[in-house]
């Protein structure tokens, strides 16, 4: 039976993460579910100039990811599409990453606003404890920012806010590399393998070319 991981793109900055997490999902062999936010699809637009349309979701993908996803198990579901399958607990799923979230799909989620399917798929895998795990990207946050990631954490989910490591690339680090140590550290809180990063050995500047 077909058990993908859902994958939530909500309209923070930060779509290259997403893009990474996709790809690093897609690398394992993982099946994937994915909902793009109305707000995501401006974003996406502007950070790659690149559109991201349903009619055309499957090569507007392969456009964005720069990659052929032939033969790769990928679906696609409209965000505003709130009887599609992930919208129900029976739906079988392995968990959910939402990244990058917004402030206000942080709030949603943590207060069971499920106002599109991104946020409903979220709250639905929360309660079935399914692993979920939030990518916050805003900075500064405000007092109820704050508030909002303490109740997903208490909820179950893992608050993973895209703060890159440079212990594996060091100073000199590409930005491709930053935004591959936080999609590793997703794919680490959802159990999938990867290579997206060097690990810390415990040696410093080990291995670092």
């Amino acid at each position: 039976m077909r058990e993908p991981w859902v994958v939530g793109v909500s309209g923070a900055s930060g779509t290259p993460y997403a893009a990474a997490v996709i790809g690093g999902l897609l690398d394992a062999g993982e099946s994937v579910d994915l909902i793009v936010s109305r707000a995501a699809r401006l974003t996406v637009l502007d950070e790659t100039g690149r559109p991201f349309r349903d009619a055309h979701w499957a090569e507007d993908l392969a456009a964005w990811l720069g990659r052929d996803l032939t033969g790769a198990d990928v679906r696609h579901w409209p965000a505003g599409d709130l009887a599609a399958g992930p919208s129900s607990g029976s739906y079988r799923v392995r968990g959910m990453a939402v990244v990058p979230a917004s402030t206000a799909a942080c709030a949603g989620i943590a207060i069971g606003l499920s106002k599109d399917l991104l946020q409903r798929a979220a709250e639905v895998n929360l309660k079935e404890r399914r692993p979920v795990v939030v990518v916050p990207r805003e900075t500064p946050v405000t007092r109820s920012h704050l508030e909002h990631l303490i109740e997903l954490h208490d909820a179950g989910a893992v608050v993973l806010p895209a703060s890159p490591g440079f212990y594996g690339a060091g100073a000199a680090a590409s930005a491709q590399q930053l935004v591959d140590f936080v999609a590793g550290k997703v794919l680490d809180a959802l159990g999938v393998p990867h290579t997206l990063f060097r690990r810390w050995s415990g040696q410093l500047g080990a291995s670092r070319s």
